[in-house]
């Protein structure tokens, strides 16, 4: 089962939001299971959650956003892609699916768009994971590193074969193969006349991220007072240095790492992440 749903963001953009599983037999709506919304990270889509939402689906409600720019949401020529935009539309998701309180569960800039909509909007959101996301700022040099891998892409590429074989295996940026992110860049892809590139585009991206890549965001985490679970990828993004710092800034935080696993934490280890996030969702559902 995949059902797609139909919201309106913020400035009436439209937003493509997704469920891939029931929620559990017998009860049809959020106000009677725990709600979860999924964000996924720059790049990303709906569809990388498809795993993660069909487990949680067991006990909750589990729907997962494709954010502006992003899968088939709106992608608005001028924007906005800023911050604001972002939370205000996760906010409108929540409000529109009847979810709210919450469970947020974001990747990366997904993560960062969770705890800053748990900072603003505290009655809409009741526990938040925080999936390999940085606190601290990454500043100039990584986004001229971004600028410069967008433009080393192969496009069009011939074929997902190619599509997988260049991000998991020949990409600059890969240290060792990785199928996981082959299969991560090949959902994001699509098919035209003269080959394979991504649905989204490369310049928005860049806009999306020079909103939050140059300043830090430990203020907005500290005012985060709902419980929170911390996960990294212990070759992912996040270092345990500063992740344990982020737990210990928020109020009500907690800390687990998976084994093995890079950035894409739900990717390349999904057993571990289930394992890791079930815990905490256990602790911070209701009956």
């Amino acid at each position: 089962m995949v059902r797609r749903i139909d919201l309106t963001g913020a400035d009436g953009l439209r937003l493509a939001a997704w469920e891939f599983a029931e929620p559990p037999k017998g009860r049809a709506t959020g106000d009677e299971v725990p709600g979860v919304l999924l964000l996924h990270g720059l790049m990303g889509r709906a569809a990388h959650w498809a795993p993660t939402a069909r487990w949680l689906a067991e006990r909750h409600r589990a729907v997962a956003l494709d954010q502006r720019g992003h899968g088939r949401s709106d992608k608005p020529a001028e924007g906005p892609f800023t911050r604001e935009a972002y939370v205000a539309d996760a906010a409108a998701a929540v409000e529109q699916l009847g979810i709210a309180p919450a469970i947020l569960i974001g990747h990366s800039m997904g993560a960062l768009t969770a705890w800053q909509l748990a900072a603003e909007r505290p009655d809409l959101v009741r526990a938040l994971v925080i999936c390999d996301m940085r606190a601290s700022a990454l500043g100039a040099a990584s986004q001229r590193e971004w600028e410069e891998w967008f433009r080393s892409w192969p496009l069009p590429f011939a074929t997902l074969a190619d599509v997988r074989k260049w991000f998991g295996e020949d990409d600059p940026r890969v240290e060792r193969p990785s199928p996981a992110r082959g299969e991560f860049f090949a959902e994001v892809m699509s098919e035209g006349p003269d080959g394979w590139r991504p649905v989204f585009s490369r310049r928005q991206m860049l806009t999306s991220r020079e909103t939050w890549v140059y300043d830090a965001h430990w203020e907005s985490l500290a005012q985060v007072r709902c419980p929170t679970l911390v996960v990294r990828g212990l070759d992912g993004e996040l270092g345990r240095a500063e992740a344990q710092e982020m737990v210990r800034v928020l109020p009500h935080g907690r800390y687990a790492e998976v084994p093995d696993a890079g950035h894409l934490v739900h990717h390349d280890q999904p057993d571990a992440w289930r394992a890791a996030v079930t815990p905490f969702l256990e602790d911070v559902s209701p009956c």
